[in-house]
């Protein structure tokens, strides 16, 4: 009796967000079906239904136990199962749903049935439907993971063997990866049927830390995990940082390696001797840190105390590692020399041109009175040479 009720209140807030059409219709068919999947356990699944007619039909999703005639029906509805079960559902052009299931379990296995109708008394449990529900059926089988024996060998010279071995594989083995972090590693993949696998790790890299995967593919995938710690590496931002008198300076370390720095510190390099700078040694010094990188800040920077090399330190279980930083304090006024030097260099240039100026020779200009009174030479003679003819003829 409970399960009618909920069976009902469900049905109806699915039928009411279903927009539906007067006039004519059309049976629900399927386009999308769910298809049948294998699994290990802590794995997830989704299956994928979509249904088109008009009215646009309302999807349902069924569990199915046992087995003919002695089946169990359990509708599955958003969060159950321990809120491990997830549906979605879309009604534009056609229906369309989706039923997710996260962390499986063996419990998990079984008939998983998509189920949709567009008769308007669907719901109603007092009629029987003018239109029988159709149905689409897909299986979810869920197996314990086969047993892989994994093992890290350190072989020298900061390399590392990683070895898996299958055991009982679940289906014959089709080929092989090695995944870090969940990312697939280049040039791992091959065909071999073989039912064991090895990678060298390079511990002496700063990201050859993390979590290996070693893939088996077989149905379903096979797989085994290995943990590869090295010690932190303390990375300067900068190995060298600048600051001017009375501000404020940051000097930042980043951190690398597996797993990530548990504790960081920071020393001030004074006479050959590390001195320790945390939280309270004075107003002056802040540190804040988190696993990926540690920030000193210091107050009120002075040329004298302050300007000098500063050491940040990294610790996880596996070791320790350390980064050197100069750190230079300038005068305040060391931003006003350049400029005061192209003021400089602008004043000697302008004087420079102005004395040249003033001491080069003038040129020599003429009289407009004298030019203007003083006959042209070529009219004078121009003039003689008129008078004299007309003298000779005269004669």
């Amino acid at each position: 009796m409970t399960l009618g009720l909920e069976k009902t209140l469900f049905n109806i807030d699915v039928f009411e967000s279903v927009p539906f059409h007067r006039g004519a219709t059309e049976a629900p068919g399927f386009i999308k079906s769910p298809l049948s999947q294998m699994k290990l356990t802590e794995d997830s699944a989704e299956l994928h239904c979509e249904v088109t007619g008009s009215p646009i039909p309302e999807v349902q999703w069924w569990f199915v136990e046992g087995e003919e005639p002695n089946e169990t029906f359990t509708q599955l509805f958003d969060g159950a199962r321990q809120e491990r079960v997830r549906i979605n559902a879309t009604y534009i052009l056609h229906a369309t749903s989706a039923v997710y299931l996260a962390n499986l379990t063996l419990g998990d296995s079984g008939t998983y049935e998509c189920r949709a109708s567009n008769d308007p008394d669907r719901n109603d449990l007092r009629k029987t439907p003018r239109i029988k529900w159709i149905r689409s059926q897909a299986n979810v089988l869920v197996f314990e993971p086969p047993p892989i024996n994994t093992s890290s060998v350190a072989l020298g010279d900061n390399t590392t063997l990683l070895s898996c071995n299958l055991t009982s594989p679940p289906s014959p083995v089709k080929g092989h990866y090695w995944a870090k972090n969940g990312k697939k590693l280049k040039d791992t993949e091959d065909g071999s049927t073989d039912q064991s696998m090895t990678h060298v790790v390079k511990t002496s890299e700063s990201d050859a830390g993390g979590i290996y995967t070693c893939v088996f593919l077989t149905t379903p995938e096979a797989n085994g995990t290995i943990e590869v710690k090295t010690k932190p590496q303390a990375k300067a931002y900068k190995h060298s940082e600048h600051g001017n008198e009375r501000d404020k300076g940051a000097l930042t370390c980043v951190g690398h390696g597996y797993p990530l720095p548990t504790t960081w510190s920071w020393y001030m390099m004074q006479d050959d001797e590390k001195k320790a700078i945390v939280n309270g040694t004075s107003d002056k010094y802040e540190v804040k840190s988190t696993p990926e990188k540690t920030t000193l800040y210091i107050d009120n920077l002075d040329m004298e105390l302050d300007m000098g090399n500063y050491i940040c330190y990294a610790e996880n279980e596996i070791g320790n590692s350390t980064d050197k930083i100069f750190l230079r304090v300038r005068s305040r006024l060391a931003a006003l020399w350049p400029f005061l030097g192209i003021v400089a260099e602008v004043i000697i240039l302008v004087t420079i041109i102005f004395i040249y100026e003033k001491r080069r020779k003038p040129d020599e200009i003429v009289d407009d009175d004298d030019s203007g009174s003083a006959p042209l030479k070529s009219n004078a003679a121009a003039n003689h040479k008129d008078k004299n003819v007309r003298q000779r003829n005269s004669n």
